[in-house]
């Protein structure tokens, strides 16, 4: 559902002013509520998280069975959910948080492979994402943006379209590695270096860094526990761990790259003039998927609340649930749309964009010059 009709929308006809105050006077209700019971459901969805990495331990060694795949990839995506709003300080603010589930530890130094350990450096993650990401959603500016990425290859008209189908299958089986981890630190390179693709030096950084640690433990010692129990019980664990990273890519890229990309979606020529242009712009820019249950939004690695995060990025997932149904109405009163559907017919739609079937909005600009002065999101700061 939409809401209303993105086709009919006039950005101008948005009261810039009167939709920040609105944003702010929510936001100091979101605030009013913060307590122990974020915390108490950050630790729910954690044990959920181990406990499907304990079942998929406890059956990978007994042979490739569907049952350890999942659990195992439910496990590394849970990792990933943490880490997208700790990382975000959706818990610094929270009574009692320990310094491991704030961003000021969560993940840093050593803990990184305790918290996320991932294909990509954490610090990397964050650069690239909550601060370019987060930033300049929908702009060039923004290293995400699906379209303007796939323009060079799979939006191409001369390559048969079979072929971008199986060119985009493979990076949804792979993309965390193939296209996030080299990303990411070119990301947080750039904020040194501007210019040049990455460096040998670079390049041998992701892959000491980010590439040789993550495929060392599931792929070489992680099927080694297993092998006093045998050969037979080694090749299983194998298998299993292979298989989950094909699951755990596939899961997190449907949940991701939809996000942020559909026709019914936009793209900006132009930065926004003010805090009031940005949180519009987010929401334009930006779908959710079906939202509502902590089962739901599990398996949707709380990625459903994209237009919520994308106006505050630093609440706990507890809070994303309460303030989503205030988020919409508010987007109603003021006429902006609002764009909740299925995370299939998201997926369908990013795909139709991705290889060149369909193509997203443009807007030149917001209506420039309306909103108070700028001011940095929580995450840029």
């Amino acid at each position: 559902m939409s809401s209303p009709a993105a086709s009919g929308f006039e950005p101008s006809s948005v009261d810039v002013e009167a939709f920040l105050r609105d944003v702010r006077a929510l936001r100091a209700e979101i605030d009013a509520t913060v307590g122990e019971e974020d915390l108490s459901h950050l630790r729910r969805i954690e044990r959920w998280g181990r406990t499907a990495t304990a079942v998929g331990l406890a059956t990978c060694w007994l042979a490739p069975n569907p049952l350890s795949a999942v659990a195992l990839s439910l496990g590394r995506s849970t990792r990933w959910l943490l880490m997208h709003h700790v990382g975000h300080r959706g818990y610094d603010r929270v009574p009692g948080a320990p310094v491991e589930r704030t961003s000021k530890g969560f993940a840093k130094g050593a803990r990184r492979f305790v918290d996320w350990f991932d294909w990509m450096l954490p610090e990397a993650w964050v650069f690239e994402h909550n601060v370019l990401h987060h930033s300049h959603t929908g702009e060039d500016a923004d290293p995400d943006l699906l379209e303007r990425n796939a323009e060079g290859s799979l939006r191409r008209g001369d390559i048969p379209l079979a072929l971008r189908y199986t060119q985009l299958a493979l990076l949804a089986i792979t993309w965390r590695a193939s296209y996030y981890a080299p990303e990411t630190l070119a990301s947080l390179r750039r904020k040194r270096r501007p210019d040049g693709p990455l460096t040998r030096e670079e390049w041998l950084e992701v892959l000491r860094s980010g590439y040789l640690p993550y495929a060392a433990w599931h792929f070489a010692v992680l099927p080694a526990l297993f092998l006093p129990l045998g050969a037979w019980a080694g090749l299983s664990a194998l298998g299993n761990s292979l298989m989950a990273e094909v699951l755990t890519n596939l899961h997190t890229f449907l949940v991701v790259g939809p996000n942020h990309t559909g026709e019914d979606l936009y793209r900006f020529d132009s930065a926004p003039e003010g805090r009031g242009e940005r949180y519009l712009q987010q929401v334009l820019g930006s779908a959710n998927y079906r939202t509502g249950g902590d089962l739901n939004d599990y398996l949707h690695l709380w990625l459903n609340y994209q237009i919520e995060h994308h106006i505050f990025p630093d609440l706990s997932m507890l809070q994303y649930q309460r303030v989503q149904p205030k988020v919409r109405e508010l987007c109603e009163r003021h006429g902006i749309p609002y764009v909740q559907e299925s995370v299939w017919t998201r997926a369908r739609k990013m795909v139709d964009v991705v290889v060149g079937k369909s193509s997203m909005r443009r807007l030149a600009s917001l209506g420039r010059g309306k909103g108070g002065a700028e001011e940095p999101l929580p995450d840029v700061a």
